[in-house]
């Protein structure tokens, strides 16, 4: 039964929800079609619970192999790239299994880990670190722990691994290439002295750009690194101005925590001119921003995106960032 005080488009997605499961026992589906229907909605009640507790605290998701052993190298850099992150207080989500995701967990503390394992016959459990605690939550589906991985986290870091590493990579650049995900930094990291993401970042540019399956502003979407300490720098220069944005209407919302001179608004429109339909202005939080009481007290800038065009708009934010700083 809906809480009689759920109003407003809280209780249309509600009901919506409802009419969707009612529905869905009068179609004819089998058995498994349910089997996964009732699993995943189950399963993703669990994870969206035990994320809630931390949904004000920034996040970041590190992938890589559970193949990696603790006497590498790479586990080390990872141990020290998580203990910086959690230094900063940023919690550290990870797929809480062994190799690269014990690290960053090793590296974090328990306290500051979040585990969204994957339920697998070869593997017992979640890693010691993070085994029994409240932040944790072990998944059926490889697509509902994607989904629990991305969702709830601010920044990523894609260490080393196989085709599960690559596979969430490639994911998560998607989303952020297609505007389902919100503009976040993504930092491919390498062990020190290899070229593991060089490869793939050649390929992209060498194979993919001269054949039109990609344009140069893609490259934006992401940023390789060698060392653990620049990419807690680039995570944490991404927040410097810049909080995060919503669409309303045709209106694309930009908060940020410093105000822009008019000079460098105009340096925007300048810059941008080629995304935006028309002219970036300095703007108060919108009515629903301000009847949700969404961030209301950030600067903002209101711009018509063209929706198209998210590498060109994580360079906006990047230059956003700057002008900041200015």
């Amino acid at each position: 039964m809906i809480d009689p005080g759920v109003t407003g488009s809280a209780r249309i997605r509600y009901l919506d929800l409802v009419e969707t499961a009612i529905l869905l026992t009068t179609d004819e589906l089998s058995d498994l079609d349910f089997k996964i229907a009732g699993s995943a909605l189950r399963e993703m009640r669990e994870a969206f619970s035990m994320f809630r507790p931390y949904s004000g605290l920034r996040k970041v998701t590190i992938f890589g192999s559970a193949r990696t052993k603790p006497h590498d190298p790479l586990y080390e850099q990872t141990v020290h790239l998580a203990r910086s992150l959690a230094s900063h207080g940023w919690m550290v989500v990870t797929g809480a299994g062994p190799g690269i995701m014990e690290a960053g967990m090793v590296g974090a503390g328990r306290e500051m880990s979040i585990g969204v394992s994957i339920r697998l016959p070869f593997e017992t459990g979640a890693n010691p670190i993070i085994a029994g605690d409240e932040k944790y939550v072990s998944m059926r589906y490889f697509f509902t722990r994607k989904l629990m991985l991305v969702k709830e986290s601010h920044a990523f870091v894609a260490l080393p691994g196989g085709f599960g590493t690559l596979d969430e990579t490639f994911e998560l650049l998607t989303l952020l290439q297609t505007g389902k995900s919100v503009p976040v930094p993504v930092i491919l990291m390498n062990p020190l002295g290899t070229p593991y993401w060089e490869h793939l970042d050649r390929f992209f540019r060498e194979v993919l750009y001269p054949s039109g399956m990609v344009s140069s502003d893609d490259f934006a979407l992401y940023s390789l690194t060698n060392h653990g300490s620049d990419a807690v720098e680039e995570i944490q220069r991404f927040y410097s101005n810049y909080d995060s944005l919503r669409f309303v209407g045709p209106n694309l919302f930009i908060r940020h925590r410093q105000r822009l001179s008019d000079p460098s608004i105009a340096t925007l429109n300048n810059e941008f001119a080629d995304i935006v339909a028309e002219p970036i202005i300095r703007s108060d939080a919108s009515r629903q921003e301000q009847a949700e009481g969404d961030k209301v007290e950030l600067e903002r800038l209101r711009l018509r995106f063209d929706k198209r065009s998210y590498g060109r708009l994580r360079e906006m934010i990047n230059r956003l960032n700057q002008l900041g700083e200015a």
